[in-house]
């Protein structure tokens, strides 16, 4: 049954990914947290556990989708050239910070930042596009800024990669796909963060490996690049603001849950 879970995650996770250039942890973490919690994991662990798993499966996801937004020319590779090192370098003191927090405290940034998401979402608060082209030493630290936050919280990135190139005067298509370039840096290199900080945890499952549990990567992977794929061709039919306020609705539900009804 639990695994019928992690393949229904997954699914829906890769289609996120290929629709809005993120990563599918904001929804990929709270349900993680749930099921661990049904599982009957320490909740002192639990919620790094589900930030570990959430950015490696966001791995396999990410390159799925980079590639279908490749073959449609939807990512910018200029700008990724010169944001993937920070992003790397912020992922992986974004591991070590979430490793520095406690389980309650980490849940209730969770909770303030997926509810900050939601209400950007539905009110469209994204900056308006810069009049001239960004210098390389707004980049560097932007980079390094979206890669610490999005391995604190378990995302690929997307919820602040998107807006920012949108400043950085890219088109929405552009935008989306050069963001979900920029989702395996921060996986990849959040996901060894957590492996390593996770490592000497005594409260692990058995089928884990640091701060990743390996039969909810397998069962959410397994779904969630083909459905990336899907995702990205959706990109280019969908409505897009509809389904952003569908999205922002449901970001406000997982928002409410873990910052009232913690684990």
């Amino acid at each position: 049954m639990i695994f019928l879970i992690y393949l229904g995650l997954g699914a829906f996770a890769g289609l996120l990914a290929g629709l809005f250039g993120i990563g599918g942890g904001l929804i990929i973490v709270p349900v993680l947290v749930v099921a661990f919690t049904w599982l009957g994991f320490s909740t002192e662990i639990l919620v790094h556990l589900a930030v570990g798993t959430s950015l490696a499966t966001i791995i396999p996801t990410s390159i799925s989708s980079t590639w279908s937004h490749h073959q449609k020319a939807s990512v910018d590779w200029s700008i990724f050239s010169v944001l993937a090192p920070a992003i790397l370098c912020g992922a992986l003191l974004g591991a070590w910070t979430a490793s520095l927090l406690s389980a309650a405290l980490l849940q209730g940034v969770l909770g303030v930042f997926v509810l900050l998401v939601a209400a950007k979402m539905a009110f469209k608060l994204d900056p308006p596009a810069r009049e001239q082209p960004v210098p390389p030493w707004v980049l560097l630290p932007a980079g390094g800024i979206i890669g610490w936050a999005s391995a604190i919280f378990g995302i690929g990135g997307g919820t602040l990669s998107v807006p920012f190139l949108s400043w950085c005067r890219l088109n929405m298509r552009l935008a989306v796909g050069t963001s979900a370039a920029l989702g395996l840096p921060i996986a990849l290199f959040g996901a060894l963060g957590n492996l390593w900080t996770g490592w000497q945890q005594p409260d692990l499952p058995a089928a884990a490996s640091g701060f990743i549990y390996w039969p909810a990567f397998l069962g959410i992977v397994l779904m969630s690049v083909p459905f990336a794929r899907l995702g990205a061709r959706l990109a280019h039919y969908l409505p897009e603001a509809r389904l952003k306020q569908l999205f922002a609705l449901l970001l406000f539900c997982v928002g409410i849950k873990f910052l009232f009804f913690p684990a």
